[in-house]
């Protein structure tokens, strides 16, 4: 596939997927690998999946926009899951109070190097005559996050998870194009596993759609409950799933603590769905 091998050259020829020197947050960490290879999807733009996100207030909050808005000529969504390496696996799982620094690279150094490969593939094809968007940096993208919306400490009590919404859903555009489905913490669980990145490019060619070989949008899931043994906030529940609020304003705190990066990550990792898809007991 065009995709898989524009994604295959880039992490030949970048070194972004390694930890530089000069940025390293500790000296061990130098050279280390943030991502193994990825693994893609594609869902066609014209499916009704689409409009469902855009219509149903209790998926997206009626906030998502369909990739024919985005992008009038649109034909394929493509989604890309990145698993992070062993080490930002392991390293995240030694201490379930705080991020590992391993996680804090993968985290921005790793997002970092995604915007690079997105932007690598729509340079490519733009090159070749099509047109592509990539929602995640495009600068219509409206992002809502109700804590940093809303300083003020009496406000953020009454938040609710309607307060926090995007106009594009990396993990929302995955399970459309067949990489996975959701979790108790609102992770997208894939056959490699629900630690790692995601990115999506909407693109003008018609490609064959990857086939979605699940119907329920938590199939992956086995509610085992380690993601809420995890939090290190006590944001997830096994009733109501997770509280955005709690989860965001532990973010908040790590960015003050570790400025300009931030993460958490515990509920993908010590997990049966870290590496891939979990047996069902």
């Amino acid at each position: 596939m065009m995709i898989k091998q524009l994604v295959d050259d880039f992490f030949e020829i970048s070194d972004g997927n390694y930890i530089r020197e000069d940025v390293a947050l500790d000296s061990e960490l130098n050279g280390m690998q943030l991502f193994d290879k990825p693994i893609i999807g594609i869902a066609s733009a014209n499916d009704p999946i689409f409009e469902t996100y855009s219509n149903k207030h209790d998926i997206m909050y009626q906030k998502f926009i369909g990739p024919k808005v985005w992008l009038k000529s649109a034909k394929s969504v493509v989604s890309i899951f990145l698993p992070y390496s062993e080490q930002v696996k392991t390293g995240n799982a030694n201490n379930l109070k705080r991020p590992s620094l391993e996680w804090l690279h993968g985290r921005y150094e790793g997002q970092k190097f995604i915007n690079e490969l997105s932007e690598f593939i729509k340079m490519k094809l733009e090159h070749a005559g099509h047109k592509c968007v990539i929602p995640s940096i495009d600068d219509r993208l409206d992002v809502r996050i109700g804590t940093r919306t809303n300083k003020d400490v009496n406000t953020s009590l009454s938040l609710t998870n309607a307060d926090y919404w995007s106009s594009w859903s990396e993990r929302h555009v995955a399970f459309a194009a067949g990489l996975g489905t959701f979790g108790l913490s609102k992770n997208i669980i894939t056959r490699k596993g629900s630690a790692g990145r995601l990115t999506s490019i909407i693109i003008d060619i018609d490609f064959k759609a990857t086939e979605r070989p699940y119907t329920d949008v938590y199939e992956y899931c086995t509610f085992c409950g380690q993601c809420i043994s995890n939090c290190p906030v006590n944001a997830i529940h096994i009733n109501k799933g997770k509280e955005h609020t709690v989860c965001s304003k532990y973010i908040d705190w790590v960015l003050k603590e570790y400025y300009p990066r931030y993460a958490c990550g515990k509920c993908q990792v010590k997990v049966p769905c870290q590496d891939g898809i979990p047996e069902t007991p």
